[in-house]
């Protein structure tokens, strides 16, 4: 696509709808750092006459919804505030405690037995149950929503079913927390003197769980992928700690969790990477494509010394908040740390070339990742 098009490639979404892929990364630097040009108001798009109610991708992109995803201006500054700081509350400690014990969970779950599928029964399970306990639901509630959470990745009846049990829960967390707070983010929004309402704070909370669950699973998956099947990293699983913020680097830029985002759209007619890009028109913003630019990456060095200068978080007013990038680090890092102390002697149980990717141009995470291993006890008892 870049050598027929350039930075700025022409696509079809599903059912033939036309967009706009940016793959260069000066020119998604341009567009997110451009709200007033190029806008996060899905209200704009040229497109909605044409777009059915059952089209499959409307979940995503959304048409009238009150999060934050589509609020603009000064109220998305407001709300964006409203997050950062709810989530800023997080204390590290506790948030590093919590996924450690979620972890070594998962992990006694699996250990007796000489293997297992690490996406399925580990990196699938873990974000989301530290999340939950982080904006206030009790640790029983945990499990009905690592179902729901995952049910969203699934077909549409599933993905459905998920979306509704998601927003019952956090309808009655924001309920209860309303009635009587606590030292949570659900919380902390509540206590919020920007005036936002229940609705909007209950539709933020889903944005967060859902934005922070798959990418972080992904980058647990991606990275323990690379960790097993890269000789660079093999220090790691014997008990060396760098290469693992290493790994988890070099995965954000060469195979980031979340390859592309729609979308934002454009308030007058512009130029975008030589082409002539009508006003209304979505622009589908390539993060996977903006990190592999050739114009930027010429002698590999975006690789070293922890360079974070990727667009996996996006850029701009809305990108990723900070402490919410913050913790899926911590998650994702302690998840690993984990799975490598308690089971030290892991290997992949396929050949590398084996392992398959989720059919999704939006998110890239593996289907599976079969390990083996020396079954090991518990940690709180010996073998069973």
């Amino acid at each position: 696509m870049r050598r027929e098009h350039g930075a700025v490639v022409p696509v079809l979404l599903d059912g033939g709808i036309p967009a706009w892929l940016v793959i260069g990364y000066r020119e998604l630097h341009q567009v997110t750092g451009d709200p007033a040009l190029f806008s996060r108001d899905s209200d704009l798009w040229n497109q909605w006459p044409n777009i059915p109610d059952d089209w499959p991708l409307r979940p995503m992109i959304g048409h009238k919804q009150p999060s934050i995803l589509y609020t603009v201006g000064e109220r998305h500054r407001e709300r964006a505030a409203m997050l950062g700081n709810a989530l800023n509350g997080v204390d590290p400690s506790e948030l590093r405690g919590h996924a450690e014990r979620f972890a070594d969970e998962l992990i006694d779950g699996i250990s007796l037995k000489d293997g297992a599928d690490l996406i399925a029964e580990y990196a699938m399970l873990l974000p989301v149950r530290v999340l939950a306990r982080l904006f206030g639901f009790a640790d029983d509630e945990g499990p009905d929503l690592v179902t729901a959470m995952n049910d969203l990745v699934d077909g549409r009846e599933r993905a459905i079913a998920g979306q509704q049990h998601l927003f019952a829960a956090m309808t009655r967390l924001v309920a209860g927390r309303k009635a009587a707070p606590a030292d949570d983010v659900a919380s902390r929004m509540l206590a919020d003197t920007s005036g936002f309402t229940e609705d909007e704070i209950v539709q933020d909370l889903m944005v967060m769980i859902t934005a922070g669950h798959q990418p972080t699973a992904d980058w647990i998956g991606n990275s323990l992928r690379l960790m097993l099947t890269d000789e660079r990293f093999a220090a790691s699983l014997f008990g060396g700690r760098n290469s693992i913020a290493e790994a988890m680097n070099e995965v954000l830029w060469e195979d980031t969790p979340t390859r592309k985002v729609a979308g934002r759209w454009v308030t007058r007619d512009t130029q975008l990477g030589g082409h002539r890009i009508r006003a209304g028109d979505m622009v589908v913003l390539g993060l996977q494509g903006a990190n592999s630019d050739p114009q930027v990456r010429t002698d590999g060095s975006a690789l070293t010394g922890g360079n974070a200068a990727h667009f996996s978080f996006g850029h701009g007013e809305h990108r990723c908040p900070f402490p919410a990038q913050e913790i899926a680090e911590v998650i994702a890092r302690t998840g690993i740390e984990v799975v490598l102390d308690r089971l030290p002697d892991i290997d992949l149980a396929v050949p590398a070339e084996s392992l398959t990717r989720r059919p999704s141009p939006w998110l890239r995470g593996l289907t599976e990742l079969p390990v083996t291993f020396t079954p090991t006890p518990a940690l709180g008892g010996a073998f069973a």
